[in-house]
């Protein structure tokens, strides 16, 4: 059996954002009477299932003290490819797309270890050149599913839940567990830390962050198909900006920007805050840009407190 309070803390005691998650939760529901209801609450996860696959792997690069921009441009090109090749089978195309993720990983990592650039340079004319890709192989058409297999997985439910949102919620169990009771997921830790420190242990750097970058074009490319299969199609702008929700979800849930600190635990919270808020101000008839402001505001004003917090934490060494 799971403890979910330890679940939440990741057994640092109740982080933040979940506190925020269960206020603004107790707010909407008080808001609206449709809020709480099992239909309105699974909708919340199946619309935040997108950005949290994306967050998970966002987590592990982050926490080495990395980034990457072109997850939004990967997610599309698997959509396109997952419904473009389906005239080969429907395998091969999921496959093809999965793989095309995982190798622009493996390159952002390389080029990333190799060369010393830093990852946002590197990850930032991946996501050019990847958008570029996009449409060229789509020749600016979209795409529509030809096998109805594929468009009905995305509309499957497991009893009320859907099927997509299930998906989401075991990945998240299991980046989770890697990351707290692996020898990888310690040396993420350690590489973001103190890439010194963890040079002088023994722990090889470049493939651990190449290791990661792989993961998270492994869940670009996963999010993508999944998307795919819940509209049926694929639109070459497909994808467009979720790299900054993403961002935003990973650092609301506490991670770093610097590395060496975060968990999956907060991203789940920094993912369902941005899906209860969205959701939550739209039942209120609130404008969708609204929730834009609101977002930005709340992401900065983190970001201000934590460099707060490390500062203090700075001084107090030092003396």
């Amino acid at each position: 059996m799971i403890d979910m309070k330890r679940f939440m803390s990741g057994g640092m005691g109740i982080q933040p954002i979940w506190l925020f998650v269960i206020a603004i939760t107790i707010f909407f529901s008080v808001m609206s009477d449709y809020f709480l209801s099992v239909g309105n609450l699974t909708n919340i996860l199946l619309q935040a299932s997108t950005i949290g696959l994306l967050a998970l792997g966002m987590t592990y690069v982050m926490i080495n003290g990395n980034i990457d921009l072109s997850v939004g441009a990967v997610l599309g090109l698997a959509a396109s490819l997952s419904v473009g090749l389906q005239d080969y089978g429907l395998a091969v195309a999921v496959l093809a797309a999965i793989a095309t993720g995982v190798a622009l990983g493996a390159l952002n990592g390389l080029l990333v270890w190799k060369t010393g650039v830093n990852a946002f340079i590197v990850t930032l004319g991946a996501m050019i050149g990847v958008r570029g890709l996009i449409f060229i192989y789509t020749e600016e058409q979209s795409f529509y599913a030809t096998n109805f297999a594929f468009s009905d997985f995305g509309a499957s439910t497991i009893g009320p839940f859907p099927v997509l949102a299930i998906i989401f919620l075991l990945c998240t169990l299991v980046m989770h567990l890697v990351l707290k009771k692996t020898g990888h997921g310690r040396n993420t830790f350690a590489v973001g830390g103190n890439p010194e420190a963890a040079l002088d242990a023994g722990i090889r750097i470049g493939r651990n962050m190449m290791i990661n970058f792989m993961i998270v074009g492994f869940f670009a490319a996963l999010a993508g198909v999944l998307l795919a299969t819940q509209m049926g199609a694929a639109t070459p702008n497909l994808g467009r900006d979720y790299e900054l929700w993403t961002i935003t979800a990973v650092v609301l849930g506490g991670t770093k920007l610097t590395g060496g600190y975060g968990s999956i635990t907060g991203t789940l919270g920094g993912v369902l805050a941005i899906g209860i808020l969205r959701n939550g101000m739209n039942m209120m008839q609130v404008p969708a840009f609204y929730v834009l402001v609101i977002l930005g505001v709340i992401l900065v004003t983190v970001l201000i407190i934590d460099q707060q917090i490390s500062l203090k934490s700075s001084k107090g060494v030092q003396v």
